[in-house]
């Protein structure tokens, strides 16, 4: 399964090259916006963009709204995941005679 984090483009690092720099929730890191650039959006045009990251590349572009989704949503999964491992952690004594 592949999954793209939502993320804003804060700095292009290298118009040339088409990298730039994208803030994932606080977090900073380099990525390629060779896949959302053209003739009618150029890469110095993508900062404040917001972008769907995956594996250190821009994948596409989103709205604003789709990207505050998406993090409430990733943000729900990773506190229902939370509470799966405290189950899993509690539930060897579950049915076990002591």
């Amino acid at each position: 399964m592949c999954l793209g984090i939502p993320g804003r483009i804060v700095e292009v690092t290298d118009a040339a090259q088409r990298r730039a720099v994208v803030d994932v929730g606080g977090v900073r890191r380099a990525i390629s916006i060779a896949f959302i650039v053209d003739d009618a959006h150029p890469p110095e045009s993508c900062v404040g963009d917001w972008v769907l990251v995956h594996v250190g590349f821009a994948m596409s572009r989103i709205d604003e709204d789709e990207a505050r989704r998406t993090l409430e949503l990733l943000e729900q999964i990773g506190e229902a995941q939370a509470e799966i491992d405290a189950m899993r952690g509690s539930a060897a004594s579950y049915g076990t005679p002591s």
